[in-house]
């Protein structure tokens, strides 16, 4: 009895091996070919590498052939071409060449274990400027997020225009296809960076191997920071009802509510002189009682008594008398009583002496 988990796992160290003649001795019935086109500022380049690129699929049994007048490259399989899957990687190859990736990466996808994802970003975004702003984001300051993104997935990674081109493993190129669209959509690359440096931790212990990862990885919550600003006027929906709404009263109705139809012309002229007079006599009240605004006198604020300075001080007359005997005792260059007295007591002991 095997375990299942045994099953599914790959051992570490196997490598499919490799597909040769013997497996397809007789070759292929048909002759496929594909071609490609190519900008003109890569002319120069492809000019350059041509002789490297034939020698790379001469291996493999197929030509190519550089068209510089129609600006296009073409691969085409051969008699003695004995994998069919040749020339899928050859078509890959001047695909890869025609969106700026270099020669030096490029024959990597001759070999079995090396694929290549070429991503459209272009229609994913509306605006332009937007678009070159997350298209910067994905490369990050002097390309170390996309260097990181490259470490941490085994591929290479070009971003030119509006497609990226990647290089390396299945598993590798899975993973940059994710990062690549989600920082479309605008989620910052940093999160998928820091989600693959934690699968890379735990894809070391063979004990998780077989366990859900969902515990150890992060949750990053989307948040909306800005809030949308809400109308001033609010628009409410009137409740749906099958019935029309009232006919609207004409003026005839108005005047016949009112009595106003029965009265004669000259009755109502009095009666609309009489309603101007009214409204005049309004404003007239209005306009005085805002001039008379200006005569009112302000209201005065109370008068605060305010508390007067004691003047009278209580005078240390002892305090004062020390210091008018201090000031007595010490003049102007004169020595104090002690050295006076020490003075005289010397000068008589000179005097005996003598």
């Amino acid at each position: 009895a095997v375990d299942e988990s045994e099953l599914l796992t790959v051992p570490d160290g196997w490598k499919e091996p490799a597909f040769t003649r013997e497996d397809n001795p007789k070759g292929l019935l048909e002759e496929s070919s594909f071609a490609t086109l190519f900008p003109k500022y890569r002319e120069a380049y492809l000019k350059e590498c041509w002789p490297l690129v034939q020698k790379a699929l001469g291996e493999h049994y197929v030509n190519a052939v550089l068209d510089l007048i129609e600006g296009s490259m073409t691969v085409t399989t051969t008699k003695k071409t004995f994998d069919p899957y040749a020339i899928i990687r050859a078509r890959d190859l001047i695909k890869l060449l025609a969106r700026s990736v270099p020669f030096e990466q490029v024959f990597r996808i001759l070999q079995d274990d090396v694929a290549c994802d070429i991503i459209k970003i272009g229609s994913l975004v509306r605006k332009r400027e937007t678009f070159i702003k997350r298209r910067a984001r994905l490369l990050g300051p002097k390309g170390s997020t996309l260097k990181a993104l490259e470490l941490l997935t085994n591929c290479y990674i070009m971003v030119q225009g509006n497609t990226v081109s990647a290089l390396g493993p299945f598993s590798g190129l899975k993973e940059v296809r994710k990062v690549v669209l989600d920082t479309m959509k605008n989620i910052h690359p940093i999160y998928n960076i820091k989600t693959l440096m934690i699968k890379r931790e735990l894809a070391k212990d063979p004990e998780l191997r077989t366990q859900s990862w969902e515990r150890f990885l992060p949750k990053f919550k989307r948040k909306n920071l800005k809030k949308r600003k809400e109308p001033k006027k609010k628009n409410t929906k009137k409740e749906y009802t099958p019935f029309p709404p009232p006919q609207p009263e004409s003026q005839i109705d108005k005047e016949l509510a009112s009595g106003e139809y029965f009265l004669k012309e000259r009755q109502k002229k009095r009666k609309q002189m009489e309603e101007i007079k009214a409204k005049q006599a309004d404003a007239i009240k209005r306009r005085q009682e805002e001039r008379n605004k200006a005569f009112i006198p302000p209201k005065e604020k109370p008068v605060v008594k305010t508390k007067k300075a004691s003047t009278e001080k209580k005078i240390d007359i002892e305090a004062i008398k020390e210091k008018v005997k201090n000031a007595k005792k010490k003049k102007l260059g004169a020595l104090p009583e002690e050295e006076v007295k020490l003075k005289m007591a010397a000068d008589e002991k000179k005097k005996k002496k003598k």
